[in-house]
């Protein structure tokens, strides 16, 4: 028994989320912690760096890992995300891996499954899209092999369904312990890596799959006066004839991206959020690691 005046230790857990790129991570995190914390959009491998989000409620506290979805990579970039993915099962006191289960089983799939039978670490494993159909869940069960068991929970981070089933078993795994941030901290992630994530999910929204991965925006400075903030940044194009889309015809694509951006960032910081975006060509800042450094996709 502890002694007298000792805090009641909750549980409290760090928990990798991983999965194949485009199951819908992110958009089952921001369910679960009830804020938009991770950008999202219909086009795969959106995320590219590790957010964490954090869950404080009476139950105790969970600190969820974000990470990239893994993929098949040919380039510098996605191997950096696809190595960010891997590595954040380490440590972690958890794993949460979703799957869309109303798609078969991919490779990638197969490959977590296969490597998280063989882990310590428990799991719970996440059917995701149950509001579409999970004609797929028994294929994934069925695939599963290793000594350990994983929770298997039917979800669907878009409408929230089986949320509260998915957060009632992530409670009864995690160790108790102290808090690991305090109760009104939502997430860690860098104030400049958010405003250049949510203008790179604004481009996404309109361009979607014409212009998905050539395209990366960095946050060089961010002014946080009592009036309101003022950030200025680059976004980056691998081609001279991308620049000619992101920005748009006579600009019109740029100042639309950028005041969608700012809407979106007063309605989450509280205050007006002022833009200044430029566009450059950089053939290599996919493959240059110094540049991913900067531009918070390695560590």
């Amino acid at each position: 028994m502890p002694p007298a005046g000792t805090p009641e230790l909750k549980p409290s857990a760090l928990v990798a989320v991983v999965g194949r790129a485009n199951a819908g991570k992110s958009t089952l995190v921001n369910a679960l912690v009830g804020e938009k914390v991770s950008i999202v959009s219909p086009v795969a491998q959106t995320t590219r760096a590790l957010v964490r989000a954090i869950l404080t409620e009476p139950r105790g506290q969970l600190v969820f890992l974000d990470t990239p979805g893994v993929h098949r990579a040919t380039y510098d970039l996605g191997k950096v995300m696809n190595r960010t993915a891997r590595a954040s099962v380490e440590g972690a006191d958890m794993v949460l891996l979703v799957v869309d289960a109303a798609q078969p089983p991919r490779e990638e799939d197969l490959g977590w499954i296969r490597r998280l039978g063989k882990e310590a670490v428990p799991v719970v494993a996440a059917l995701n899209q149950c509001d579409r159909n999970t004609d797929h869940a028994a294929a994934f069960r069925a695939a599963w092999t290793g000594p350990a068991v994983p929770v298997w929970v039917e979800v669907s981070g878009l409408t929230g369904q089986g949320t509260g089933a998915l957060l009632e078993a992530l409670f009864r795994l995690a160790p108790p312990g102290p808090p690991l941030f305090p109760d009104d901290v939502v997430t860690d992630y860098p104030r400049k890596l958010i405003i250049a994530d949510t203008v790179r999910e604004k481009y996404f929204q309109v361009l979607k799959e014409e212009l998905p991965h050539a395209l990366a925006v960095e946050i060089e400075s961010l002014e946080e006066g009592p009036g309101g903030w003022i950030a200025e940044g680059t976004v980056f194009v691998q081609k001279n004839s991308q620049k000619g889309i992101v920005l748009g015809a006579k600009g019109r694509l740029l100042k639309r991206v950028q005041a969608a951006a700012e809407k979106e960032l007063a309605d989450v910081y509280g205050r007006p959020v002022t833009l200044s975006l430029w566009v450059k060509v950089d053939p290599n800042w996919s493959r240059n690691y110094w540049m991913l450094k900067r531009l918070g996709y390695a560590e």
